[in-house]
């Protein structure tokens, strides 16, 4: 049986009563003659509320009719309908305002709306353009309130598809079509909740820009969500502008500098870092007696890392010597050789962890290998046959 979608002809409709006409999955999904509850389509999330005192956890478009998935199993025939009007007026107003974004990025730049989503923080708009500047963020926003201080009619009428409707986008299907009208700037076909006019909208706000296959993907919030979003800013920069001590305007300048020194000192930071365990592998080179072939071999347990490659270069740089450095997690090893060591550290790993079903190789001198668990590091290990047990 078809559902009667109410939210069709009111968005604004909180409470109705209806008739169940099927029940499944033991009373926890339920189809009823006549419903107020949006289901997700469209880019909108769907409604949710009560009905007959269960919470709808769920509202999904099966074509013709609607499903209400509860938390618990109702019972009743005749039941009432609550929408959760909170959730119901902040996705009003994302959509709305979603179509007037879409419509003055047009009007403005001829940039058409591919794609669409309205998430519960942010929603965003996907338009045919390669890049989209900041500065025509800040004029499709300027013109935005403009239009939403004139408070335009947000209307809705049913119209068949076959006459010349002239809408922003063609919508591809035939019959009725039910089309959202923003006085003298937007015509959509569209089948989800609107407010009256486009003072409900409040203020919308454009945030991150991602470029997408050609494509660039705009952030945007609306009415409360946008409130909220400005007054968070202001509190964080408040916040920043206290700790250091100067004022907000010249926050970003200040930050920009100390992200330079910062970059500038983690560099140095490594660079003495590297050169402490090169320093450290001498020393330990230093302190390894050879064995009977007259090599001197060392492995040591950590992380395969630059620190750790700098100290297994520095063991071996003193001739005749082996190093093999083992990590557990993830499962990996790192051999260094000297080149009269007789070893090629590269043909060595490979073949070793290749064996156990893991990747590696490199060249003579240095070597790294990685495999699926740490359970066959033993078995790598002596089939490397190079090295006593990690000190």
């Amino acid at each position: 049986m078809t559902t009667e979608r109410l939210y069709y002809y009111d968005s604004y409709l909180r409470e109705f009563q209806a008739h169940v006409t099927e029940a499944a999955e033991g009373g926890r999904r339920v189809y009823l003659d006549r419903s107020g509850f949006y289901p997700t389509s469209g880019g909108q999330l769907h409604d949710l509320g009560t009905l007959g005192g269960i919470a709808v956890v769920e509202v999904i478009d099966e074509e013709d009719r609607v499903a209400h998935v509860l938390a618990g199993p109702l019972a009743d025939v005749e039941i009432s309908g609550t929408v959760d009007w909170t959730r119901r007026y902040d996705l009003m107003q994302q959509h709305t305002g979603q179509h007037l974004l879409s419509a003055v990025l047009e009007e403005l730049y001829g940039f058409a709306t591919v794609s669409v989503h309205m998430g519960l923080e942010t929603s965003t708009v996907d338009v045919n353009a390669a890049a989209v500047s900041p500065e025509q963020l800040e004029r499709a926003e300027e013109r935005c309130a403009e239009i939403v201080a004139e408070a335009r009619p947000v209307r809705i009428s049913f119209e068949e598809a076959s006459a010349d409707l002239g809408l922003r986008k063609e919508s591809g299907r035939s019959g009725t079509l039910r089309i959202i009208s923003i006085e003298g700037i937007d015509r959509s076909a569209c089948g989800g909740t609107h407010v009256q006019t486009t003072a409900e909208i409040g203020s919308i706000l454009t945030g991150k820009v991602e470029k997408i296959r050609g494509t660039s993907r705009i952030e945007f919030v609306c009415g409360g969500r946008a409130l909220r979003r400005a007054r968070n800013d202001a509190r964080l920069l408040a916040s920043i502008s206290r700790t250091l001590s100067m004022p907000a305007e010249q926050c970003p300048e200040i930050v920009a500098g100390l992200v330079e020194k910062y970059k500038a000192l983690e560099k140095e930071r490594l660079r003495l870092a590297i050169e402490v365990a090169r320093r450290e592998g001498r020393d330990l080179f230093a302190g390894t007696d050879a064995d009977a072939d007259g090599l001197r071999r060392l492995t040591q347990k950590g992380a395969t890392d630059d620190a750790m490659r700098a100290r297994a270069q520095g063991f071996v740089e003193g001739g005749k010597a082996v190093f093999l450095a083992i990590c557990e997690e993830p499962a990996s090893l790192l051999l260094a050789a000297s080149a009269d060591s007789g070893i090629h550290a590269g043909d060595r790993m490979k073949a070793a962890v290749g064996r156990a079903g893991g990747r590696g190789g490199g060249n003579p001198a240095l070597a790294q290998g990685s495999i699926p668990n740490s359970q066959a590091l033993e078995t790598v290990i002596a089939e490397l046959g190079l090295c006593y047990p990690p000190n």
